[in-house]
């Protein structure tokens, strides 16, 4: 059996129909007789092309279409006209009634159907109502969080000034114990006074020495205090030379610092996804920037559909 069906097109999420002539036994995508014409109905443009002739031609000898094909024959009047040639009908008078069919469905189209541009226009303003919502209760719940820290801090102040007074009050509760201390300290100086006695003894031996021993002494000590003072002077030398590297290495730890600020600002901007600005603003976005610096731009959770409209007809460009 001869069949008018169509034949699936284009890519995934985006498809497109061929209406074809095929043997009923051939699979989707296999061997047709004929092309007719193109239907699409996902793009904005959403185009139906056909041969009117040619589909007139196959429906007399007996081409059975399918549910769809029958459907947009149907809405076309071509199911119509076919009803009004086998009646007999001329020419002239299935072009007149043709015209009163096509009149009276676009007026009840225009009565009931919204356009296109409307429908958007409503998606794009309930969308942007929900994205000031969600930023509104974002913005309540940081302020809540921010109270609750204010309340927390209070509180604590609060303990510590109580627990600094009670402190106070315990230290001059506290009773004066100053003065034995001052008794014992006049007892002890007391007893350091008849002391000096035997240093003095001491002080007699030391000058019935002989004076040979001291000159001796003088000379052993001379070397040694000369040659002290070139160590100190070599050991104030080293420092100064080692504090040199050590502000070089700091400085040189500072300049890679500054990199990563920089990697880090260009990090930020390209992480920047659709989600995070309103409807209009991404749109805006996706058309003025080229399509590499997009990549990862709308993620998958984005569930707005003009965005994602837009993201779509930047890929097909």
């Amino acid at each position: 059996m001869i069949k008018l069906r169509l034949q699936r097109k284009g890519r995934k999420k985006r498809p497109f129909y061929h209406i074809v002539v095929a043997d009923s036994r051939s699979p989707r995508d296999g061997r047709i007789i004929e092309k007719l014409g193109r239907y699409d109905n996902v793009s904005e443009n959403q185009e139906l092309i056909y041969d009117e002739e040619r589909v007139i031609h196959w429906l007399k000898i007996g081409a059975q279409p399918s549910d769809t094909v029958r459907n947009i024959l149907k809405h076309e009047g071509i199911l119509y006209k076919m009803h009004l040639m086998r009646w007999g009908k001329s020419d002239e008078e299935i072009e007149a009634a043709l015209e009163e069919w096509k009149s009276a469905r676009e007026a009840k189209k225009s009565e009931s159907v919204v356009s296109r541009k409307a429908k958007q226009k409503d998606i794009l303003k309930a969308e942007e109502q929900e994205y000031k919502k969600q930023l509104e209760e974002k913005a309540a719940a940081a302020a809540k969080e921010l109270e609750k820290k204010k309340e927390a801090e209070e509180a604590k102040a609060a303990e510590q000034a109580a627990a600094e007074a009670k402190k106070e009050e315990a230290k001059a509760e506290e009773p004066a114990a100053e003065v034995p201390v001052a008794e014992e300290k006049t007892e002890k100086q007391e007893i350091k006074t008849e002391e000096p006695a035997a240093e003095e003894v001491k002080a007699e031996e030391t000058e019935k020495a002989p004076v040979e021993e001291s000159v001796e002494a003088k000379e052993e000590e001379a070397p040694v205090k000369e040659e002290e003072p070139k160590e100190e002077v070599k050991a104030e030398e080293t420092p100064a030379e080692e504090e040199a590297p050590a502000e070089k290495e700091e400085v040189k730890a500072e300049e890679p610092a500054k990199e990563e600020v920089k990697e880090d600002s260009a990090k930020a901007e390209s992480t920047q996804l659709s989600t995070d600005m309103n409807a209009n603003e991404a749109i805006d976005h996706i058309k003025n920037t080229p399509i590499e610096d997009l990549k990862g731009f709308v993620p998958e959770e984005e569930e707005r559909v003009t965005v994602q409209r837009a993201w779509e007809s930047k890929q097909e460009e």
